[in-house]
Parts: structure tokens; sequence; C-alpha cells
């Protein structure tokens, strides 16, 4: 292999695949990059056998061929050569990688001992753009369970309707969902993995235009004119979480979300182990506090708008302001559904977007 490309360029790819190769004391070959020439351009891939991302980028050949080599000594060189251009060559095992005043002799392995990274072929993708859809994703993995003692729940549930594609995740403590209306080819349901949704995000801010995504035997591919992500998924039933989202209110209230997060963020500081928080709504205002007996107390109150009877309820703050996080708009709508169900939170600007629950705390 022999071939000229811009270092930007390959600075560029290196950025997209190389998080996903991995350290494994059983395949050490899958802590490398592969590198090869294809249809006239140069590819970079990399797979940790849960998922694989690929990038092509446009590069000056004079000869062919393809080699794996260490990901993270590769890509820390080339981000310390200073030349605009690189040349790529190989001989047998070895890389050498020419820049000018820099130049290295990095040893590889065979590319043919590297995992085959699959492709789905589906003529009639889902298609999102690229700020959609990590809008959506970003907006509900922190609700996804770290713990896989219950794999469904381990990962993003997708729903392609006819007219909207929904997300959701929840780790039986709370739960987020983001809609977004489209029109999809077919009706679909997958789960993704948290690992690919994470790598997912990570592409995605650097990315724009559209994503084409595919699904078919328990695999999933996001495709962009930059590079391509394919993943499993999780096999599993993810719960019928819309049975959770109450549809009536008992109190429903309208507030400064700056002012609250402010507040949350303040009182948090006296809370206990448990991490709780005090949420008491009345007399158009509502309070936040804490109360711990080795450090003291603290409170809060704003003005708000209630509708309903007056309440309390106690709340984790972290997951408090993780639903904070997510609403998009100034202000915010709680919703009180009573004692023991789901304190519920939305954006005020009833686009019917987005939804975020936390189940209560004992008091």
């Amino acid at each position: 292999m022999k071939i000229l490309v811009q270092k930007e360029n390959l600075e560029r790819a290196l950025g997209f695949v190389e998080k996903v190769a991995s350290k494994n004391a059983a395949l050490p070959i899958l802590s490398n990059i592969l590198i090869r020439t294809n249809e006239g351009r140069l590819q970079i891939s990399a797979t940790n056998l849960e998922i694989g991302v690929v990038s092509a980028i446009g590069a000056k050949i004079t000869e062919e061929g393809q080699i794996a080599v260490p990901g993270r000594i590769f890509s820390d060189f080339v981000r310390g050569v200073k030349n605009e251009t690189l040349t790529l060559s190989t001989k047998q095992n070895t890389l050498f990688v020419d820049g000018g005043s820099m130049k290295t002799s990095i040893l590889g392995f065979d590319a043919t001992e590297y995992p085959i990274i699959p492709k789905i072929n589906q003529a009639n993708p889902y298609t999102l753009p690229a700020q959609t859809l990590q809008s959506m994703l970003g907006n509900i993995t922190d609700s996804i369970a770290l713990s896989e003692s219950r794999p469904e729940l381990a990962g993003a549930f997708v729903s392609f309707l006819n007219d909207s594609t929904v997300v959701a995740a929840t780790d039986s403590f709370r739960l987020a969902e983001q809609r977004r209306t489209n029109n999809n080819p077919t009706v679909a349901t997958v789960i993704i993995p948290r690992g690919t949704v994470m790598e997912l995000l990570h592409i995605l801010g650097s990315v724009t235009g559209d994503i084409a995504i595919r699904v078919a035997d328990n695999q999933i591919e996001f495709s962009h004119s930059d590079c391509q992500i394919i993943s499993r998924l999780i096999d599993g039933r993810y719960p019928e979480y819309h049975k959770v989202i109450p549809e009536r209110y008992i109190a429903k209230v309208l507030v400064h979300k700056k002012e609250l997060e402010n507040a949350i963020k303040t009182t948090a500081l006296f809370s206990s182990s448990i991490s709780d928080v005090k949420v008491d709504c009345e007399n158009g205002a509502l309070t936040i506090s804490a109360k711990n007996s080795s450090k003291g107390e603290a409170q809060a109150t704003m003005k708000a708008n209630l509708k309903g009877d007056p309440f309390n309820i106690t709340v984790n703050h972290h997951y408090f302001l993780d639903g904070l996080k997510i609403i998009p708009t100034e202000t915010v709508v709680i919703e009180f559904t009573g004692n023991g169900s789901p304190f519920v939170l939305r954006p005020s600007d009833d686009k019917k977007e987005g939804v975020y629950l936390i189940m209560p705390l004992r008091n």
C-alpha cells in the first residue's frame, strides 16, 4: 500500500473510529484499527465486536493494500505531525508514515486477521437529520439503566412508527421519552445498547445532514457520507412504559426553569444519603427544601403558576436536575399525579415532543 492523504481528513476519520478499538486480552487484534484502500478511497475502521465504525476519505492511491495497526499509537502520531500531507506505505506487517520532518514505522498485524464489519443492504432506510437524532438520543441517555441485570433496560428503545419516530429509556426510577414527527417506510421497534448510543452521540456531534438507518438480523446501521456505524441490538422485550405515563394530573404548575435548577442545586447541598429534596407547592409559590441531621437544612421559594390542588412530594435531586437539563423551554411544566405516582416534567411549548418522569421517594 502507498497513498498520499491530507492530515486533516485522516485525523477526522480517526476521530470517528478510534474510541471503538478496545483493549481485549483474548483478542489483541481488537485494539487495532484497520487501514485499507477501497474503491479509490482510504477506509479506516474499528470494531469491538459489538460496534463497528467505518470512515472513508479521499486519498491519492498509487498502490492498493491494507494493514491493522494499534489505534492509539497511530492516531497520537498523526495528531503530532505538523505537515499538512502524509504518506502512508506498508511493507509486510509494518506501516510507514512520512510526515516530512516526522516519520515513524509502526508494527501491525495481517489485515486478514481483522474481524469483518458487516453491512446492511436495505433499499428504503429510515432517515433523520443528524441534529435531530443527536437531540433525541442525548435527551434520554441519562435514563438508560447502567446495570445489565435487566438487559433490555440497558439500552434505548426506538419505535419507528408510520408518522413519527420515538425514543425512550427507563432505569425503573425515571423515564424519558422523545418524539419527532416524520414519515417512515415501515414500522419497527429496536433496543440499541447504551454503548452504541454513546458512540453515536460522539459522532453525531461532528456531522451534518441526514442519517440513514437500516435494521436487519438483530443489527442496526447508521450511515452518513462521512462514516457508518453498525451495532448489534439487544434481544428482548422492552416494558410497555407508555402505560406508566399518566394521562391525568391532580396539580399542574408552571415555573421558570433556571430559577428552579438553581434552587435544587443550592438546597441539595443539605440532602441526605438518598439525595432527597422536598417539593411543596401552594398559594402561588413553589418551595424546594432539604434537611440533613449532620449538615443542617435549606429551602428556596419561587413564584409559580399553580393549577389544581396544593401538593408536596420528595424526589431524587439528581434525577430532577437530569430532567430539567433536557427541557428546551425557559419555563417548565410540572405535573403532580398523586402520592406514589410519577412526578412529570414537560416543556411549556405544548409541542408534546418530550416527557420526563421521576418516581417519588418515600417521605
